[in-house]
């Protein structure tokens, strides 16, 4: 664990049993370093942070909004994945970053998707601006963090892209590339293929089946 640093506000032990909780610094930088420094205001009132003084530390320097209710600690870095942070953080710790949005994590496809794609294990009743819902239940090998953000699995990724109708020529590339880079494998692909069936099947068999040519 990284040592917290020294600009860092430290909590105060003085304070009395009977006044209100204290925000808890420490608590917040391990949650916030799990996930690239990244935050959400529910993840922070639970460590004492009170919701309405957010803006406050953000104002002093402490915090940076990024979203509506959701922060990164100033100590680190902005990344290039902020909005997909942002978009997770609001979907909840049990959604994932998945379909074309997971694809440009693991840079397989040169397609920026209008919205940010997210599973999630069950239906929500609460849709949010620019981000699309998937409802699937995950296993835990279909997901693997990326730069501190929850991903599908490449081979859950493009099983999932080719299922819901990605451009052929997307899926080709997204296999192929996930072969020679060494983020899949064939028989991780095909055996994600046979669970989705259909189109995904299909599809990962003509580009991971090497068609046999006449020397």
């Amino acid at each position: 664990m990284c040592a917290i640093p020294s600009g860092y506000p430290k909590v105060l032990h003085t304070m009395k049993s009977t006044t209100k909780r204290a925000p808890d610094h420490n608590a917040l930088y391990q949650i916030a370093e799990q996930q690239a420094g990244y935050f959400a205001a529910s993840q922070a009132v639970k460590v004492g942070f009170r919701w309405e003084r957010l803006t406050d530390y953000a104002k002093t320097g402490h915090f940076q909004k990024v979203a509506h209710g959701i922060y990164r600690l100033t100590q680190f870095p902005s990344s290039r994945f902020e909005d997909l942070f942002a978009a997770w953080l609001k979907c909840g710790p049990k959604s994932v970053i998945s379909h074309e949005s997971a694809l440009a994590v693991y840079d397989l496809s040169d397609v920026i998707p209008g919205e940010v794609h997210v599973t999630v294990p069950r239906t929500a009743s609460r849709r949010r601006k620019g981000v699309r819902l998937h409802t699937n239940q995950l296993r835990s090998t279909d997901v693997v963090r990326r730069e501190g953000l929850p991903v599908t699995s490449v081979p859950r990724t493009i099983a999932d892209v080719a299922r819901s109708g990605l451009a052929e020529d997307q899926v080709e590339r997204a296999i192929r590339e996930s072969l020679q880079r060494g983020l899949a494998t064939r028989n991780t692909l095909l055996a994600e293929g046979r669970r989705k069936r259909g189109r995904a099947e299909r599809l990962i068999r003509i580009y991971v089946v090497p068609s046999k040519k006449a020397s």
